[in-house]
Parts: C-alpha cells; sequence; structure tokens
C-alpha cells in the first residue's frame, strides 16, 4: 500500500498527488513513469513521474480526471493508500549536454516536461520551455516551469492568458529569432504532438516526444501499447515512452487510443451514477481517516 501524503487542485480535473514511495523515489529518472492500481480490483494506470524527493522518500503525479480510474483516483485524500504502485518504467530520457533544448509541452503533458527541462539545465543546457492549454484555467505548474527554464513563453488557444494561440506558434517566434536550438522535446496531446513534429521537421530540428498509448502490464509482455516508430513495432513501456517525433505514426496512435471509447464512456456513466462497492469501501476508509 502507498499513502498519498498531500493532494492539490491544480486546475479543473487536473490534480497533483506526493505519495510515499522511497525505492521508486530514489530510483527514478526524468521521463519514466509509474503504473497504479487503485485497489486490488482495480484498473492499471500508467503516469508519468513529475517529480520526486529522493530524502522525503516520495514522488508526486500529476493526472486529468478523465476516465472512470482517474476520477476514482481524483476523490482520494491524503491519509488513503493506493494499493499497487509499480516503478519506475520506461527507458529515462537520454541527458547530456547538448546546447540549446526547446521543452514543450501542452496541457497535461506539462507535467511530464517539467521533469525533463529540470534535468537538461542540471545537464548544462539552455532551456527554452513552452508551454500552451487551451485556456488560462487549464494552464498548469508555469511557476514551476520557470525555475528550471532560462526563458518560459506561455499560450493559451483562446488568448485568455499570455499569447494567444497554439505552442507550435511560439517555437515559430523563437526559431525567428535565429536562435540555434539543437534539440526539441515535446509532450502533450497527440495532436500537438504531430503539428509539432510535423513544423520542426522544417527546421531540420531532432524532437523526441514522450507517447502515452493504452497499457496494460507495462512490461512488455501484452504487446498493447504497441506503436509505429520509423515503420517498426515499438513498445512504449519498454521500448518508450520516448521517441523520435519525425518517425512516429501519430495517425495510427490516434486511431488505438480511441478503441475502447465506447466501453470507457459507459464506465464512466456507470460510475457517476451507480458508486460500486469498491466506491463504498473507498467512502468508508475516508470515513475511517
Amino acid at each position: 500500500m502507498f499513502k498519498i501524503l498531500a493532494k492539490e487542485v491544480l486546475s479543473d480535473c487536473v490534480y497533483k498527488m506526493v505519495i510515499d514511495a522511497p525505492r521508486i523515489a530514489r530510483a527514478r529518472k526524468a521521463g519514466q513513469f509509474v503504473v497504479l492500481r487503485i485497489d486490488e480490483n482495480g484498473e492499471r494506470v500508467p503516469l508519468t513521474i513529475c517529480d520526486a524527493d529522493a530524502v522525503a522518500g516520495s514522488l508526486t503525479i500529476v493526472f486529468q480526471a478523465v476516465g472512470k480510474s482517474t476520477m476514482q483516483l481524483g476523490q482520494m485524500e491524503p491519509g488513503q493508500s493506493i494499493h499497487d504502485l509499480v516503478g519506475p518504467l520506461g527507458k529515462a530520457t537520454h541527458i547530456e549536454k547538448y546546447g540549446t533544448v526547446v521543452c514543450v509541452g501542452g496541457g497535461i503533458g506539462i507535467a511530464p516536461v517539467y521533469p525533463i527541462a529540470q534535468a537538461m539545465r542540471l545537464a548544462g543546457n539552455k532551456v527554452i520551455s513552452l508551454i500552451g492549454a487551451r485556456t488560462k484555467n487549464l494552464l498548469i505548474l508555469e511557476k514551476e516551469m520557470a525555475k528550471v527554464s532560462d526563458e518560459l513563453l506561455v499560450a493559451t488557444d483562446d488568448g485568455s492568458y499570455s499569447i494567444k494561440g497554439f505552442t507550435s506558434d511560439l517555437l515559430k517566434q523563437v526559431m525567428a529569432r535565429g536562435i540555434k536550438v539543437d534539440l526539441a522535446v515535446a509532450i502533450g496531446p497527440v495532436p500537438m504532438m504531430k503539428a509539432m513534429a510535423n513544423l520542426t521537421k522544417t527546421y531540420n530540428l531532432k524532437t523526441m516526444v514522450s507517447l502515452n498509448p493504452i497499457m496494460l502490464d507495462a512490461t512488455g509482455m501484452c504487446g498493447v501499447c504497441r506503436v509505429t516508430v520509423g515503420g517498426k513495432t515499438q513498445f512504449a513501456c519498454v521500448d518508450g515512452p520516448e521517441f523520435d517525433g519525425h518517425l512516429v505514426d501519430f495517425d495510427e496512435l490516434q486511431k488505438r487510443l480511441r478503441t475502447y471509447n465506447v466501453q470507457e464512456k459507459t464506465a464512466v456513466e456507470k460510475f457517476q451514477h451507480s458508486p460500486s462497492c469498491i466506491d463504498l469501501a473507498m467512502a468508508a476508509q475516508k470515513q475511517v481517516k
């Protein structure tokens, strides 16, 4: 069991949780993720490690409550415990001194790009971070990103905060200044990563993206998280989650992510209208606390 130490609501349906997990906190590196189960019958949920404190033995996750399991997780409070937490999983981000690195985060993707920006700067790189959200209320971790960046630019789709536009527009501004960028790291919704990869290809700028496909065992055994990269089948859990953005088949990934839309919608509706035994047990756990 892994105790929830702290919880914060970052924006609408986006939560930050600090979890007691000393061994994972000591071992994790930027770019890696965990898989958790809320209870013994729960869905396996992969989530990127946003941050960790090796001394305190805690790790931080940031997630958006968009499905039944993440909605359940969002209802949990400090003092309650998560049944399973496995990690760190996946290949860590390759960190070295490249020169100038542009770190791009869109929406909830700002959370996984944060530790990468932090590690890139510690390695001596100049870090220019570009973050964006649909609207001001959905923008997360702005202060945290500013602390680990030499320069931070912010965009909102509707212009409700900072620059109106997309993160791709911010990158165009940076490149227009004639800055020599040596590497881009882009994480966010699939359409955003696809757009960013298409744009950086025109600049011949190497671009890494972090994929979050449907995932089950996260050990490379089940094959559910397969993605096509450079014409070859790769498994995001063990070969990734980061890949060369110029080689990823984003259209195929988008189709696979829609595979269980009907089932997910049904599960959410059932969860919202008829609490299960598990939910009642969680409510009882809250009362005990």
